[in-house]
């Protein structure tokens, strides 16, 4: 199975665990009558192959959060309103604004300080990128002075990456895409990101490695603003199929950034 096939496969399992909990659902739950009150629940949706990608000719969003946030309207019986951010990162900042009722995240003590989340329906490596001439093949060898390693502004890589590194320098791109381009053109030596992100970027850079070791994983959850503990539940119920780590939507989506 290769990385694509395996997207769709996971994407398909999830969306149908999130129908059949949501079957029991009713658009009259008092857990979520503010939404059904306003006719719609605002996503917010990060551009980043792992959340959301977008469409370069129509600039519509695609992707496993899109699916599960059209799917979650869908069972309260509202419109869906799309709110994107250019990296996960940015998505935070709509919070503080109250520019979206639900959001799709990875899961950290940082924002859990500040937000609310599901349990984790998606689960994907974190790990580096190198050009063919770097001299690092491991984790620890990129924690030197000197080397320079592109985040996303604020995603989870740059927190977790912030909190351990005790020499190397973050570079930080205010786009998923940006990271990849400091590397690209030589202006930092390391990317970091979610290993589905760097397969991807490969093709893009000739003969470049992804490291076969991880330096953390980012756990994705249904976010919902603090205060909010009735949509917060109901979400919760959508969800508990996709939180299970013996099924097979995990499972299929962690392959995709594996070996498949």
């Amino acid at each position: 199975m290769n990385r694509r096939e395996a997207i769709s496969t996971g994407a398909a399992i999830l969306l149908s665990s999130f129908a059949l909990a949501g079957a029991r659902s009713s658009t009259a739950d008092h857990r979520v009558a503010d939404l059904v009150k306003a006719g719609k629940i605002r996503a917010g949706l990060a551009v980043a192959p792992i959340m959301a990608t977008k469409d370069s000719t129509t600039g519509e969003l695609r992707g496993v959060a899109v699916d599960l946030a059209r799917e979650l309207a869908s069972q309260i019986g509202v419109e869906l309103i799309q709110v994107a951010y250019p990296r996960p990162g940015a998505v935070m900042a709509g919070l503080h604004s109250n520019a979206w009722d639900i959001a799709f995240l990875g899961i950290d003590p940082a924002r859990i300080a500040e937000a609310d989340f599901s349990p984790a329906y998606l689960e994907v490596d974190l790990t580096y990128l190198v050009p063919e001439s770097s001299p690092i093949f491991a984790i620890a060898d990129a924690d030197r002075p000197g080397v320079r390693i592109a985040v996303p502004r604020g995603d989870l890589v740059d927190i977790l990456l912030g909190r351990s590194l005790k020499q190397a320098t973050l570079v930080r791109a205010e786009t998923v895409a940006g990271a990849f381009e400091l590397v690209r053109t030589g202006q930092a030596d390391v990317c970091a990101e979610p290993r589905p992100n760097l397969l991807q970027d490969q093709a893009h850079l000739p003969a470049s490695r992804v490291l076969e070791e991880r330096f953390g994983v980012n756990r994705v959850g249904i976010v919902v603003p603090k205060g909010n503990t009735g949509r917060l539940a109901f979400v919760n119920t959508i969800t508990f199929g996709l939180a299970d780590p013996t099924r097979p939507s995990v499972h299929e989506l962690r392959a995709q950034g594996r070996h498949v």
